[in-house]
Order: C-alpha cells, then sequence, then structure tokens
C-alpha cells in the first residue's frame, strides 16, 4: 500500500493537487492532508508516506525546514515541491534536501503527474534495494552464528588454526593474542529432562539457539566478557563454553548460569568443567577433562549441578558386569517365552539396583558388553542370513542415554528395565521367525528331493534351485534331519530301490537307472553299505 501526503496552507491548493492527480491509477491508496511543516512531521511520523507534496512558504514549519527535517529523519520519502516563488535559493534548498522536482504554481496537471511518476519510480527502485539489503541482512544474522560456531569448533581439534583467526575473534569476541588461559565448560543435552526435550523435540535447532543465547547472556554479564558460548559441531549434544575472563570465579559464574537455564526453561542441565589450561594449545585436553567431569556424574542423581574437574579421579566400576548375566539372558532368548525373558532381566536390574552410583563410564562398559553377546547371539542364530528386523530388534546396544531416562532426566532404572525385555523379546521373535523360515526351506528341499530322487541331483544344483549358499544348506539341512543331503538321498533311492528288487521281472542294472544310478557296480556298493546286504542278497531274502 502506497500512501502520499499533500502539505499547503492554503485548502484551495490541497484541493487542486487532490483533482490533478490519478492517485488510483498510480497505485497511491492514502492521501492524507497537512496544512503546515509542524501538522505534517506528526503525520509522516505516524503513517510513513511514501511520497510528500510540499509548499515552501508556511506559517508553521516552513517547507525548507520540513525538507531537512525529513533529509533527517525520514529519507525513504520521495518529495516533491510546489511553490509561487521562482527563487533559486529556494530551488537549491530543495535540491540539497533532497526534493525531487520544484513546481511552480499555479500547477500544471501534466508536469505534477510526470513529477509524481518519476518520484513513485525512484521509491520503488529504492526499496527493491533496500529489500535486498534486508533479505542479504537476515541471511548473514542466520550464517553468523554457525560461522563463528564452526570457528570456535575447531579450536578445540585444531589449536593452530586460531592464529588464522586470532584478529577477528578478537574483535568480535574479545579473544585476543592477549588471552593466555582459560578453561572449557560442556553443557549436556544428554540428560536434559523429558519436558524440555518435548517442547523442543520438533525443532532441536531451536533449542541449541535458546540455550547459547542464555549463555552467553550470564557470560556477557557485567563490565567484561567472562567467555563465549556456542554449539559445538563435533557432538549431537553439547555447547560449549569457553571461559576465559575471571577464570578463578568460574565455578560462582556456571552456578549462576545453572540458576539462569531452570528459571528460563524450568530445567537444569548438567555442566563439567575443566582445570584452567592454556589457550590456544590445550583447548583439547581441557574439552576431554571437561567430558571425563560429565562421564564421571552420577547417573541416578536427579538434581543437575555443575561437575568440576578433579585430576586422578575415577568411577569404581566394580564388579558388576553383564558378562555375567548373559548366559541366562541368552537362554531366555533362545526359549522364546517372554516371561523367561522378564525373569532374566529381573535378575540383572535386581543386581543394578543396588548401586548408589552409575555413572556414563559405567554405562557405556555394560553397553559394550551387551553389544558383543549380542553379536555373538545373532552369529549363532541367524549366520551370514541373519535377517534386517534381527539387529533392528536388538538395538538396545546403541539407544542413547536420552531413551533411558525418566521425567526429571535422571537415569530410569525401570525405563531401562522396560527398553532391555522389549529389545529382547523382539530379537527373540526374530530368532524364532527366522528358525520356522528355515525349517520350512529345509523341509522343502526335502520334498524335492523325494519327488526327483531319480534325476542328478547334487548340492550345487539343489543350490541353484533354491538360492541358497551350498554350504547354509549342508548345515542347515543336517541340524534339521541329522545327517547328509547326500546321505539322505541316498536312502531315499535305496527305500524305493528294495519294493523295485521285489519285481523278479526286473534286472539289477534297470532298478539302479529307476532310482537314479547309471553305474550298476556303484549303486550296489551304496546299497550295501546302506542295507548290509547286495541287491541280489536283498531279492532272494525277500522273494517269496
Amino acid at each position: 500500500m502506497m500512501r502520499a501526503i499533500i502539505v499547503d496552507d492554503e485548502k484551495h491548493v490541497r484541493d487542486a493537487v487532490m483533482l490533478l492527480v490519478p492517485w488510483e491509477e498510480l497505485g497511491i491508496t492514502e492521501v492524507l492532508e497537512a496544512q503546515d511543516g509542524l501538522d505534517a512531521i506528526r503525520l509522516v511520523t505516524e503513517h510513513k508516506p511514501q511520497i510528500v507534496i510540499t509548499d515552501m512558504m508556511m506559517p508553521l514549519g516552513s517547507g525548507k525546514e520540513l525538507l531537512e527535517w525529513l533529509s533527517e529523519h525520514y529519507p525513504e520519502g520521495k518529495t516533491i515541491v510546489i511553490s509561487g516563488h521562482d527563487d533559486f535559493d529556494l530551488v537549491r534548498h530543495a535540491v540539497k534536501y533532497g526534493g525531487v522536482d520544484y513546481i511552480l504554481k499555479p500547477i500544471d496537471g501534466d508536469q505534477l503527474r510526470a513529477a509524481m511518476e518519476r518520484a513513485i519510480r525512484g521509491w520503488e527502485a529504492e526499496e527493491a534495494e533496500r529489500r535486498k539489503e534486508r533479505e542479504r541482512s537476515m541471511e548473514m544474522n542466520l550464517i553468523r552464528p554457525v560461522f563463528w560456531d564452526k570457528i570456535l569448533s575447531s579450536l578445540i581439534s585444531e589449536p593452530a588454526s586460531y592464529e588464522q583467526h586470532a584478529a577477528a575473534l578478537d574483535k568480535e569476541f574479545g579473544l585476543g593474542r592477549h588471552i593466555r588461559e582459560c578453561r572449557i565448560a560442556i553443557v549436556s543435552l544428554d540428560t536434559m529432562s523429558a519436558r524440555l526435550r518435548a517442547k523442543f523435540e520438533p525443532d532441536i535447532d531451536l533449542l541449541f539457539f535458546s540455550l547459547t543465547n542464555v549463555c552467553n547472556e550470564v557470560l556477557r554479564d557485567g563490565s567484561a566478557r567472562s567467555g563465549v558460548a556456542y554449539r559445538y559441531w563435533n557432538s549431537e549434544s553439547e555447547i560449549i563454553l569457553l571461559l576465559y575472563g575471571r577464570l578463578d570465579e568460574a565455578a560462582a559464574l556456571l552456578e549462576k548460569l545453572e540458576r539462569a537455564l531452570v528459571a528460563t526453561f524450568r530445567s537444569s542441565l548438567d555442566i563439567g568443567v575443566s582445570l584452567v589450561r592454556a589457550f590456544p594449545a590445550e583447548l583439547p585436553a581441557a574439552y576431554q577433562e571437561a567430558r571425563q567431569a560429565l562421564n564421571l556424574r552420577n547417573l541416578l542423581q536427579s538434581e543437575k549441578k555443575v561437575h568440576l574437574y578433579e585430576p586422578g579421579a575415577s568411577a569404581p566400576l566394580g564388579d558388576l558386569a553383564f558378562g555375567d548375566y548373559a548366559e541366562s539372558i541368552r537362554l531366555a532368548v533362545r526359549s522364546g517365552s517372554p516371561e523367561q525373558i522378564r525373569r532374566a532381566v529381573a535378575g540383572w536390574m535386581q543386581r543394578v539396583s543396588l548401586l548408589e552410583r552409575i555413572t556414563a563410564e559405567q554405562l557405556e562398559l555394560w553397553w559394550h558388553e551387551f553389544h558383543v553377546a549380542k553379536n555373538k547371539w545373532q552369529a549363532e542364530w541367524f549366520g551370514s542370513e541373519a535377517p534386517a528386523q534381527a539387529a533392528a530388534e536388538a538395538s538396545f546396544g546403541s539407544m542413547p542415554l536420552s531413551a533411558l531416562l525418566g521425567e526429571e532426566g535422571s537415569l530410569s532404572l525401570q525405563l531401562w528395565e522396560k527398553r532391555l525385555i522389549d529389545s529382547l523379546t523382539g530379537l527373540s521373535r526374530a530368532m524364532l521367525g527366522h528358525q520356522r523360515q528355515e525349517n520350512s526351506v529345509i523341509h522343502d528341499i526335502a520334498k524335492y528331493i523325494q519327488q526327483h530322487y531319480r534325476e542328478e541331483m547334487t548340492l550345487q544344483s539343489i543350490s541353484g534351485q533354491f538360492f541358497l549358499s551350498r554350504e547354509y544348506i549342508s548345515r542347515k539341512f543336517k541340524q534339521v534331519f541329522g545327517l547328509n543331503l547326500s546321505d539322505y538321498l541316498s536312502g531315499i533311492r535305496m527305500e524305493h530301490a528294495k519294493v523295485l528288487l521285489l519285481n523278479p521281472h526286473l534286472r539289477i542294472a534297470q532298478v539302479a537307472q529307476m532310482v537314479g544310478y547309471d553305474d550298476e557296480k556303484y549303486f550296489s556298493k551304496v546299497f550295501k553299505k546302506l542295507v548290509g546286504q547286495t541287491p541280489n542278497e536283498y531279492r532272494k531274502v525277500n522273494s517269496t
């Protein structure tokens, strides 16, 4: 929507301008009127008209004063001067302060329309440029934080990269070469409350943006910056606080930060803090110390706090190992009984529940043990033909910590037990389904042998017929029937041969060919091995 304003102390002049300009045709949807410069300033401030048409000589606030005010406070507008004075100083003043045209009274309609068209074209061209600039500015505002996040993230893995960005970092954050020491603090999102997770689940980027802003507000509080907070791009769940001011007050500063997070998000977060380290050379060591402080926190605690790194500290892992319970759990899964699985898992979880402290380091060790056991079970039950759903059903080992947290963000043993039971029950179903499928295929192969025993048949030909490997068929056939496939085929042929031998009119060679043997001697050898008699001996004994 475009607006214009007519400024003149004479009503008949304003009326004349109203009649001479085809407003609608030019795209002007609203026309304001002011009787002097002071009235015009009020209306321009309130309505921001794109076109200003003004007289020069008015009793309260002259056109000259209005032009000066517009030049300083509203340069976007385009001004057309209409005056009854052909005065060089007035014309020069109008040009100096941005007037598009200077039209003398009495007003010529064509001249006024041409001036309006030039003013509108000028405003539209400048507005298009302003719009582009706004878009560029918005893009930069979006890109700029990501740019700095990535630069600052790179310092942890490559401290030497600081030199190429030193001047820019100094200008942006005061992180110049005069900074000699630092501390790293990690704000971990791993154990955020379920409420906070649910609120930001559709847009995790917004959560990082909001948290980082709160962190930076605390770090910028006061006369000097204490550090800078940024999203750590080498992790999916960490915000890094690079502290380089008032390092001896870091603990108090971070406790203040934790209170700010609770006040803003109604949820606290774990913060791990390093020792004082040399900047930038020891940034990797500082990060590892902060990470270790988080790894050693007690996940059973619902009240989060700041965790300071303590040199030499380590969590006692104790003698509780998942491997001690793996066999009973394996047998329960193998049984296919959900009740047996529940009992086996309950035995493990009952022992876990006696612990007063569980760290991320301990949990990671148990997950690793579970992975090893699970992979062994899959190799045993599925071999190289493991179905895709088996890996998905057994995915507890790769489950994120957030999947095991209760409402307040602490480790929930009840939820852990349920997740473990669900996962193992799914794995058991996959195993039973795979066994049924395997047995069905092997029985199909046995049926095929029974129907085609007269034909030349090898393990290779059956492999091609059923699109299964020879090794797989051989192994599974023996598991199901207790004998090799070749022995099974020979047995079928001998049973049919015994019936045919009762016919005295059939020669031994004919019987051999009828059951799939071209070589009579080889047939007789196999017959004696399996039956205990030669074909002739069997015929004589069983003839009546």
